[in-house]
Order: C-alpha cells, then structure tokens, then sequence
C-alpha cells in the first residue's frame, strides 16, 4: 500500500512501512504502543500484546458445517464441526472493536484441480466412488470447497466482512504455499489465537505450522471442533498444550479483551 501526504510516500502496511522521499528511505519502522492483555489459559496463564495478536478461523465451512454439505453427503455427521459457530459469533466482533485481525483460512480448490495432487483427492475419495474435490454434490450442485462455490462459503452465521482478512488454501495447513505468513509478518502478528474445524487436521497442521515458523499459538477449545472420534480430539489438545502452545477458551479471550 502507498500514502502519500506532503512530499512523503509511506509503504507497506501500518505496521511495517518504510517513509520514501527523493533523498531518503527511512527503514526504521516506528514501534506501536504495547496493549498486554492477560488471559488465563493451560498450562500457564499467558500475556500477550493484543498488538501484534491475530483471530486465525480456519475452514467454518458450509461443505464442513451446512446441511446439504460435503460431509453431509458422504454420510458424516457434520453437526459437532457446528459447534464453534456461537462462541466465534460472540468473540468475531470482540475482536473488531479492538482493532485485532480477524483472518479467515478457507479451502478453496481450483476448478481444473491443477495444483491438487493425487494423494490429495484420494484422501477425499478414498475409494474412487464418493464425491470428491472439485465434484458437485447432489444436494446442492456445488462442486466441494471449489473457490467462489457455495460449499467453500464461510457459514452464514458468522457474518464475515469486508474489514477481516480472507486466506485461501489448498492444503490442509493455512501456511502450506499461501500467502498467509507474509500477511501475518506485514500486520507485525506475532501471536494467532486459533479455531475452526476440523481439530485434528486442518486446525493442527496449520497451528503446527504456525509454531514451526515461531508465532505464539493459542488454541480456541470451544472454538474448535471434529467430526472425528473424541480421542482425536484428545490427542490434539494434549499435543498443543504439551508441545505445540497453550488452550483457553472463548470467554477468558474475552475477558482478558476487556482489559484494553
């Protein structure tokens, strides 16, 4: 982005702009002010600057969350993946009102299924028969978590808009050959406060990746969900809070939101 105001071009992002002239470059990035904000989470209450934090949602659906969605029409029961739906409604705005990114991470495959590998599609039609990516279902006609279709739409429940960032992905990890990590660096995001479905898969491989490239990850527990059996979910909280960061829920997100 560029502004420029009285012989000065500022570029970059807020956060990470240089100050252009014709005889300068000024790299030195002013600091923002520190907003700590506590939260009680496990295994230790953690602070953090609200500053340089991030809302990370990862694939709240319609193929994953909807009636007439992918999951629905290959016979799982797509509604424990509805869970997040009311505790993300109540902390989405939150976040908004203190300035704090909202970032949406969502499937969206291309139509000719170009940059999907083979490993890929048989992990959604395992055995050749049921409908896969990129093929439409017999509910709706959308073709699964194809980009700009019904089935990669954001549920309408949780109302995303204009002001939140949008991410589009194609593995099951949000940082896999996206642009995620160089928005989240030009925001000056240090910390991701992570949700979404499903727990064990998208949400952990993306909050895995998110950890290996140094961000403090948060995991949202009831802003998080799977349609896989209940150890799954056991062993995705044990793994983040014994290895990958830390838990908490929606309400002391909320509560510690109130401090700023």
């Amino acid at each position: 982005m560029y502004v420029r105001q009285e012989g000065v071009c500022q570029m970059g992002s807020p956060a990470n702009p240089w100050r252009v002239t014709p005889e300068e470059v000024d790299m030195s990035r002013p600091s923002r002010p520190l907003r700590r904000m506590s939260v009680a989470a496990d295994p230790q209450r953690i602070v953090v600057d609200a500053t340089k934090s991030a809302l990370l949602i990862v694939d709240m659906q319609n193929d994953f969350c909807s009636p007439g969605g992918w999951l629905d029409v290959v016979g799982v029961d797509y509604t424990p993946d509805r869970a997040p739906i009311e505790p993300l409604s109540q902390l989405v705005p939150a976040f908004r009102q203190h300035g704090i990114p909202v970032i949406w991470v969502n499937w969206g495959v291309r139509p000719d299924l170009l940059n999907i590998s083979p490993t890929l599609l048989h992990a959604h039609s395992p055995d050749g028969i049921r409908v896969g990516l990129g093929e439409p279902t017999p509910t709706t006609g959308a073709k699964v978590l194809e980009k700009g279709g019904w089935g990669a739409a954001i549920v309408d429940e949780l109302h995303p808009n204009d002001q939140d960032i949008h991410v589009t992905k194609h593995r099951f990890s949000g940082f896999w050959d996206t642009d995620l990590d160089s928005i989240l660096r030009n925001l000056g995001v240090t910390t991701l406060f992570i949700g979404g479905v499903n727990a064990d898969q998208c949400v952990l491989t993306t909050l895995q990746d998110a950890h290996f490239l140094g961000y403090d990850t948060i995991l949202l527990q009831d802003c998080t969900a799977t349609t896989s059996p209940a150890f799954c979910l056991e062993a995705t909280y044990y793994n983040v809070k014994l290895l990958f960061g830390f838990l908490t829920q929606s309400q002391a997100l909320l509560d510690g939101l109130s401090q700023l």
